[in-house]
């Protein structure tokens, strides 16, 4: 249970990292949140 959690906090993460780096760029990016 505790990898999965783990796994699934990385996915967001990296999501959000991402997320926010478009963000910067000023880029329109639509993201389907689960």
């Amino acid at each position: 249970m505790a990898r999965d959690f783990d796994r699934q906090v990385a996915e967001l993460q990296v999501r959000a990292a991402l997320f926010n780096r478009f963000t910067q760029l000023g880029t329109p990016v639509t993201v389907a949140m689960p």
